[in-house]
């Protein structure tokens, strides 16, 4: 079965129509000021109105306080917000009672204990995202690159929906789908030419890897 595909980190109408004809079911965009691939409201806004309902739109956000959470959800009129920083379960409960939007959760994993986070999260979040935890020097919770063992996850429960992240790119995303068997996948900085340059070419790259995996069975 196809997972369903976020691209996130994009910033430009013609990576975005990429995205979008190539079956993405989610868009996503980053409010986080660190970020190679953080947009204002404005120019988020004028993005997120192309997608027109062809996929689901997902801010990323790093620990927003309630004014960003307003702003972001009053000037684009996301469908989801990301929650991928040390938002806690009544946090995440807080910001969908506010908000009335579906809200992912982003959880860091490097060894199997971190995947005991998921308890206090699920059924609280819509949905979890599990990325890899960022390496050491940097100051971006996601987008660095890397990966995580993916035979963690193995041992999770085969009806949590969640998706998976982290250093994933065309040429692992078949070995990704393989071994982990998520619901979901998410790509950033693996259909990037360069941090925050989204590349149409590897775009489509990544799609064709996901259809030849899932065409194998």
């Amino acid at each position: 079965m196809k997972p369903d595909v976020k691209i996130c980190g994009l910033s430009t109408p013609a990576t975005l129509r990429a995205a979008l004809e190539r079956g993405a079911s989610h868009i996503g965009f980053v409010s986080f000021a660190k970020s190679p691939r953080h947009l204002d409201t404005a120019p988020m806004a004028e993005l997120a109105r192309l997608v027109a309902g062809r996929a689901g739109t997902v801010i990323v956000t790093v620990n927003p306080d309630d004014d960003l959470i307003a702003r972001l959800s009053e000037e684009v009129r996301p469908d989801w917000l990301q929650l991928h920083g040390k938002e806690t379960p009544q946090r995440v409960a807080e910001v969908k009672a506010r908000t009335g939007l579906k809200v992912m959760k982003a959880l860091p994993v490097s060894d199997a204990r971190d995947l005991d986070a998921i308890a206090a999260y699920r059924g609280v979040a819509d949905r979890i995202l599990l990325d890899s935890k960022r390496p050491k020097g940097s100051n971006l919770p996601g987008g660095n690159g890397v990966s995580f063992d993916w035979t963690l996850l193995t041992a999770l429960d085969p009806d949590l929906s969640y998706m998976l992240s982290g250093g994933i790119d065309a040429a692992n995303v078949a070995e990704a789908l393989a071994i982990a068997r998520p619901s979901g996948i998410d790509v950033s900085s693996g259909v990037e030419s360069a941090p925050g340059v989204k590349d149409v070419g590897r775009i489509h790259a990544f799609f064709d890897a996901i259809e030849r995996a899932t065409a194998a069975g």
